[in-house]
């Protein structure tokens, strides 16, 4: 009997061993290896709001890249994270997770001519998918408003029992047809802006850093405006004649984003009041080129402030200049 209870707690205490130690052994070299560092370059084949596909350089193979609220963006035009749509060339800084995914540390953009016609046109159609979501709101509206008139027709029908109740009735439907009508012509204004507020910052010869006196002159521009129902905000860099035209493409995209990304953290423009801000080069000068002052109008940002004719119908406008 003694024999067999010591052969009992041998194997009792040998279980408890192997137990403890299969419980310490670290994770498998899959699972560790899911986590390391990683380095790559590639080109952006599609995105899903913070899930980028890349399609790596060397191997060729699709990798999963998440973008998260610690991921760095790394770019010579400050385009940020809307600018990274499919056509993009980038370097990936980051760790696999247990899912597959790289969770981006830092991303680099490498944009060329190529990337950056991609990247104005995902604004555009982001910017259509605006209008047409407020065109369906405005369709609601429409909708709820012909329910409105049903319901008036509905009163019509009944009142027709007695001459009284019947002008009541008449009177009821005609207004809500008035009420229509106002509602199409609000609908139909809603993707059309008036400009209700504009002025110009201007840089030195090469410059894309804002002055003092530019940085004062845009306080005071989005404090007068920035009781406007609903507005938004438009940002086009220009340059001067002076230079290559790659040159001064560059030189105006940084100049717009310079503006963009001050009214943002200086002025508390939300992100979403800021239409995407571009760039024009040296086209559409203000003044001749061929003297120092005109090319000095030329170096300019131009900021207005736009209001949606469907939500206020009777914009008024005014400017002012940063000279």
């Amino acid at each position: 009997m003694k024999v067999r209870f010591a052969q009992i707690m041998r194997v009792t205490f040998l279980a408890v061993i192997c137990t403890y130690m299969f419980s310490s052994v670290p994770m498998s070299a899959a699972e560790n290896g899911s986590r390391s560092k990683t380095k790559f370059h590639g080109t952006i084949v599609s995105r899903d709001g913070d899930l980028v596909k890349v399609q790596e350089k060397k191997s060729g193979s699709i990798r999963d890249v998440r973008i998260t609220g610690t991921t760095q963006i790394a770019h010579d035009q400050r385009m940020g994270a809307k600018a990274l749509v499919p056509g993009m060339n980038v370097k990936v800084w980051g760790r696999g997770s247990h899912t597959g995914e790289v969770e981006a540390r830092k991303i680099k953009l490498y944009p060329d001519a190529l990337s950056l016609a991609a990247y104005a046109q995902q604004q555009i159609l982001e910017n259509k998918a605006a209008a047409s979501q407020a065109q369906a709101s405005a369709d609601e509206g429409i909708a709820k408003a012909g329910a409105a008139l049903s319901s008036a027709d509905q009163a019509q029908n009944t009142a027709n029992q007695g001459l009284t109740t019947a002008q009541s009735a008449t009177t009821m439907a005609t207004a809500n047809a008035a009420g229509i009508g106002v509602l199409n012509q609000r609908v139909s204004d809603l993707g059309n802006y008036d400009v209700v507020a504009s002025t110009d910052v201007h840089f030195k010869n090469g410059s894309s850093r804002l002055s003092k006196d530019s940085q004062a002159a845009l306080d005071a521009f989005i404090e007068a405006n920035s009781n406007a129902n609903g507005y938004v905000v438009e940002i086009d860099g220009y340059t001067s004649s002076t230079g290559s035209v790659p040159y001064n493409q560059n030189l105006s995209d940084r100049r717009a984003a310079a503006v963009a990304e001050y009214l943002r953290e200086k002025d508390n423009v939300v992100a979403w009041r800021v239409v995407t801000p571009a760039g024009y080069g040296k086209t559409h000068p203000a003044a001749d080129n061929s003297t120092s002052q005109g090319r000095a109008e030329n170096r300019r940002v131009e900021v207005k402030v736009l209001v949606s004719k469907g939500i206020e119908p009777n914009a008024t406008v005014t400017s002012a200049a940063n000279r």
